[in-house]
């Protein structure tokens, strides 16, 4: 799966090269811009191509949400007023030569309530019917196998790949501009116009990147939408069978990739003849593309920075930014890495519970529970800039990697870097056993770590189904060298119980509240074996106020080696981390996604809550915070793809 940060030519000069004076030929691309006024509405005329399309679904997408809508559709004008489409937007199939003729005098608006739409104005989308459009080959007609979407910029009246590929660069480029950027600074690609009829300009170099692009688009259909058109005899006229942000996480994933996509074609030519490419054979790259376009954690900001003492827990007004963490993600919304300015903690039960959801992070109700490192040399680098550390990830083989330029590590986990620059070569690796469910960590010099996760009675058994967001909490057995390190058992399967009382700051219970309890036994050394005594994992599992909500409250661990830093004041290396959540009465609250974390509290482990307690209050001192920060993958790619 190709990787966010592996775009090595800048979008806005890859757009912009070749146009600071405009190619000869864009005149002829199909744009509609020769300034007549017509009396009577002439049709909206244009051609649908990979080769010429025929039987294609087209249409002129009024209210920019990438699917063909039906009537009634209703179009605020500039005047204030409001004009109603009552059978929806323009549309019509393409016929042979991929030419369609497109009816779009329901544009037209009464003069008293406002001027006439100009069809000019909005983009147009093609989709290509798995066996019933036809494109047109040498040998003759030919049904897809597959669907596939193409749109153009407002104005362009030829629909292809590359046409796809110039407005949703388009897109991209301006998301972050301060000033509008004109459309045709973004539809030149090495010297090729991508708005023209490239079969008509006998461009085999562009029919062959296009026609690899459709094939690169057919594979990022979702299954369920290509089959339900293949199979039910779909004209494509149906609406929202994609959701808006699908269609453009679709179009900006061409734009992620068409760099590779082209160097697969060019490495397919034989003395310089493109038309002779079997594109139908080449090997494209395999990139997922979720098209519901989750919230996903993008950022942490961690506070562990004793700002008027040198010994942590301090209060948590005095904890100052110690690391900053940046997640990266693939089309598909998977965990690719993740990147740290300063130090990040290393959560053992984490990093198993994210390779059990395969890196897919919005398969989990909390995204990656927290974890930071009390080491004052993070603050240190921190003060730096740069990336210091990095976590790579390799789903499909089920491990995982950090590099790190840091000394955090050293004292806890017995890490020294290899040198002062991230070259690559892993200091920490883990790799997952899935069957066995069991994560090794190695380290060189010492001796391995293995965590293997214990489900038994646990949140994860009882609170997931078989469909994701899942909890996936579970309890695991800590061994290092073979020797016992520390073990979490649940038992019972939790008690539930309502919230006590009434809070006067809290009548309509929009606080957290400890309506289950997960108790668990924790055995280590003698030492260490009754620290939590009657311990459990705190939730807040209810149905309130319309938000059904599970959420992690509170969960005590154990780490001596982080207690036995010098400037870490713990008595015995018990530490709970107590999460807070939107309330249930908060404007940000997501309604889809209710247990998205907003900041954690690293606090020593006291006692477990009655079970009804609440609302639980955020504590005053506490030896680090984490902050989380979420971005649609939409507004996440568009922000990548910007830069």
């Amino acid at each position: 799966m190709k990787r966010l940060i592996s775009v090595t030519v800048p979008l806005l000069s890859l757009a912009i090269a070749g146009c600071g004076d405009e190619s000869d030929d864009l005149p002829v691309d199909g744009r509609e811009f020769d300034g007549v006024t017509y009396s009577e509405r002439a049709p909206y005329q244009g051609r649908v191509i990979d080769g010429y399309l025929n039987n294609a679904r087209v249409w002129l997408d009024l209210d920019d949400n990438g699917q063909y809508t039906a009537g009634p559709v209703e179009i605020e004008l500039d005047s204030g007023n409001t004009h109603i489409l009552e059978d929806g937007e323009p549309t019509v199939m393409s016929g042979p030569g991929g030419r369609f003729s497109m009816d779009v005098s329901a544009l037209d608006v009464p003069p008293s309530i406002g001027a006439n739409l100009d069809p000019r104005d909005y983009p147009l989308y093609a989709l290509a019917i798995p066996g019933q459009t036809l494109e047109e080959r040498s040998y003759g007609d030919e049904a897809v196998s597959r669907a596939f979407l193409m749109s153009a910029s407002p104005g362009v009246t030829n629909i292809t790949p590359l046409t796809t590929l110039a407005r949703f660069r388009s897109l991209a480029g301006q998301w972050n501009a301060e000033n509008p950027i004109p459309d045709n600074r973004f539809a030149d690609l090495d010297g090729i116009n991508l708005w023209k009829d490239y079969i008509l300009a006998n461009d085999d170099r562009a029919h062959a990147y296009a026609r690899a692009l459709a094939r690169f688009m057919a594979s990022q259909i979702p299954d369920g939408y290509n089959d339900y058109l293949a199979g039910n005899g779909s004209d494509g006229s149906e609406a929202s069978l994609l959701p808006r942000d699908g269609v453009y996480l679709l179009g900006y994933s061409v734009v992620q990739n068409v760099d590779e996509v082209i160097a697969i074609v060019d490495a397919a030519v034989s003395g310089g003849n493109y038309g002779n490419v079997d594109t139908d054979t080449l090997v494209l790259p395999d990139v997922d593309v979720e098209v519901s376009n989750p919230r996903l954690l993008v950022s942490q900001r961690i506070s562990a920075r004793p700002t008027r003492s040198d010994v942590l827990p301090t209060n948590t007004s005095d904890l100052g930014a110690s690391a900053e963490l940046s997640f990266e993600y693939s089309e598909g919304g998977r965990l690719l890495a993740v990147s740290s300015r300063g130090c990040m903690g290393i959560s053992l039960p984490e990093m198993a519970r994210l390779f059990q959801a395969d890196g897919y992070m919005t398969n989990l109700k909390t995204q990656w529970l927290p974890s930071s490192s009390l080491s004052p040399q993070s603050a240190v680098w921190y003060d730096e800039e740069g990336v210091h550390e990095r976590l790579e990830f390799a789903w499909e083989n089920g491990t995982a990697s950090l590099d790190t330029v840091t000394t955090c590590h050293e004292q806890t986990l017995g890490v020294t870097p290899g040198g002062t620059e991230l070259d690559g070569i892993s200091d920490i690796s883990w790799v997952w056993d899935d069957q066995a469910g069991t994560l090794v960590e190695s380290v060189p010099n010492r001796a391995d770590r293995e965590l293997k996760v214990e489900s038994a009675n646990s949140p994860a058994e009882v609170l997931d189904g078989e469909q994701p967001p899942l909890d996936l909490v579970s309890g695991y057995q800590l061994t290092e060298g073979g020797g016992l390190e520390a073990g979490v058992q649940f038992s019972g399967g939790g008690a539930s119980c309502a919230p006590q009382g009434v809070a006067p700051n809290d009548t309509e219970r929009n606080g957290q509240y400890a309506t289950r309890l997960f108790p668990f036994s924790f055995t280590s050394d003698v030492a260490a074996s009754d620290l939590f005594g009657a311990g459990a994992y705190e939730y807040d599992i209810d149905d309130r106020n319309g938000v059904s909500v599970a959420r992690l409250l509170r969960f005590p661990f154990l780490d001596r080696a982080t207690a036995n830093l010098p400037e870490v004041d713990s008595a015995n290396g018990a530490f709970q981390w107590q999460l807070f959540y939107d309330a249930l009465n908060s404007e940000e609250l997501d309604m889809q996604r209710p247990n998205l974390l907003k900041t954690a509290y690293l606090v020593d482990f006291v006692a477990t809550s009655d079970c009804g307690d609440g609302p639980l209050d955020r504590p005053g001192r506490a030896y680090s915070t984490v902050e989380y920060e979420y971005q649609s993958l939409s507004d996440y790619l568009l922000d990548r793809l910007s830069e």
